[in-house]
């Protein structure tokens, strides 16, 4: 089996990448965003190792159907079918009908929770015996407490996209609701990592909302860190908070708790799964219910440290090392089925 790992810094990414450290496997490298000369080039090469192929994510399954190899794939989520862009192209609705294709002509896929193997069964129809929830894993050698403080003022912390399935304009409504409380949350800020997506708009979207709420001053915005300064955001925030109407998975949640960070997540998609009993969880559509969430995070320490002590607990059970055993075990039963013995 070809493990193809891509090469930026998302979550997304970060799957194929820990798995390539872990496997001896063939590793072929590529981009997650390719021109059509670099998608036959890919094709070509993987064609010419002559041997079944696990592909990345959901949005490399278009490309499978031109692979004439068998292909295994991994899917972090059905985000484009639930929730659509508001102006797509042609070609990104093809894009999405082929990637539906690929999906379903796989011979196996690996969801990364079982909220996904549950929307591959509901919104394309995949037989559930041939997909396998493998968890993605945390490196606990980066994501754990650091002791000294990133920042001298009390902050809650977000990490994500400004897509709108992210929700943030929720969370920005509810921390302008905090803030306006009689002055008790005035060295409070909100702290945001993480580009702003796939289009400028979002960020534009983002900042009028932030100024038309009268949270200029209040809202700190950091692009691309490293692991190291990330696990330093996580250890010094008050919460993460993530109100999520949709997520594949939810990485975020297992890094803040390595690294005793207490969440906040919405009731929805697979962020229940995975916080289990470590998580506050809120209804994403009530800004007042976030709003008393954090206010709780903030003015009680002793639930602060309980969530703690659960999440620490908690996130135990993702460990890169099992989803690199597990994945190859779902190479071994696609290569028995395919008839091609151990490779």
């Amino acid at each position: 089996m070809i493990l193809v790992r891509t090469l930026e810094r998302a979550g997304v990414d970060r799957v194929s990448q820990e798995l390539a450290k872990r496997m001896a496997v063939p590793v072929v490298e590529t981009k997650r965003y390719l021109s059509i000369p670099e998608v036959y080039s890919l094709l070509r090469r993987l064609r010419h190792m002559g041997q079944p192929v696990h592909l990345p994510s959901q949005h490399f399954a278009r490309y499978a159907l031109l692979l004439r190899r068998p292909f295994i794939v991994t899917a972090h989520d059905l985000a484009r079918i639930c929730f659509a862009f508001a102006k797509e192209s042609m070609s990104e609705r093809i894009g999405l009908r082929l990637d539906a294709l690929g999906l379903k002509k796989a011979e196996h896929i690996i969801a990364v929770s079982a909220c996904t193997k549950a929307d591959l069964m509901s919104y394309l129809g995949i037989p559930q015996e041939r997909i396998s929830v493998i968890y993605n894993g945390i490196d606990l050698q980066v994501f754990k407490p650091v002791p000294a403080r990133r920042l001298l003022f009390p902050y809650l912390l977000y990490v994500g996209s400004e897509r709108p399935r992210k929700n943030l304009n929720a969370l920005l409504a509810a921390f302008a609701a905090l803030k306006r409380e009689a002055g008790a949350f005035l060295d409070l800020k909100l702290v945001k990592i993480g580009v702003a997506g796939r289009s400028k708009e979002f960020r534009q979207m983002t900042l009028r909302e932030v100024g038309r709420l009268g949270l200029g001053e209040e809202v700190i915005f950091a692009e691309y860190v490293s692991d190291a300064e990330l696990a330093a955001y996580y250890s010094s925030a008050v919460a993460l908070v993530l109100p999520s109407l949709y997520e594949g998975f939810g990485l975020p949640l297992v890094e803040a708790m390595a690294c005793g960070c207490p969440v906040i997540a919405s009731n929805c998609s697979s962020l229940p799964e995975v916080a289990g009993d470590a998580g506050l969880f809120i209804d994403p559509h009530d800004a007042d219910g976030l709003a008393q969430a954090m206010r709780r995070m903030v003015t009680e320490p002793a639930l602060r440290e309980q969530l703690m002590e659960k999440g620490f607990e908690r996130v135990q059970r993702f460990s890169w090392d099992r989803a690199a055993q597990e994945t190859l075990q779902v190479y071994r039963k696609v290569e028995a089925e395919l008839g091609l013995g151990k490779q």
